[in-house]
């Protein structure tokens, strides 16, 4: 991946959606992602398991983040052009919101300027 940011915020994605499919899907059957094409260029080297509505939302979260338009990406709260589709942009705020605070009750901070702006 030649753009770092791009490549931070795929990585922020990852930990978020893994954390919160491992949390919150405990009984659910997961599979390694595995994706053809740009997806899977992004995120095949990754060894992750999560459920299947959590891999739909990583898929989609990280299709939009490489086709975003702006330059440089607003965060997508910002946005004024949303491009989520019905349920998604639910589903990803959710799921930052519990990892964000998950994170951050267990010390890593780093996260918090990224949850926060």
């Amino acid at each position: 991946m030649k753009n770092l940011k791009l490549q931070k915020d795929i990585s922020i994605l990852l930990d978020f959606t893994s954390l919160y499919c491992n949390e919150k899907h405990k009984e659910r059957e997961k599979e390694k992602i595995f994706y053809e094409g740009i997806l899977g260029s992004y995120l095949n080297r990754y060894d992750l398991f999560l459920c299947k509505d959590c891999r739909n939302t990583l898929a989609n979260g990280v299709a939009k983040r490489i086709l975003c338009p702006y330059k440089p990406k607003p965060p997508c709260k910002k946005c004024k052009t949303p491009c989520w589709p019905k349920g998604y942009r639910e589903k990803m705020r959710e799921i930052m919101k519990f990892s964000g605070l998950y994170f951050i009750k267990k010390g890593r901070l780093n996260y918090i300027f990224k949850y926060f702006f």
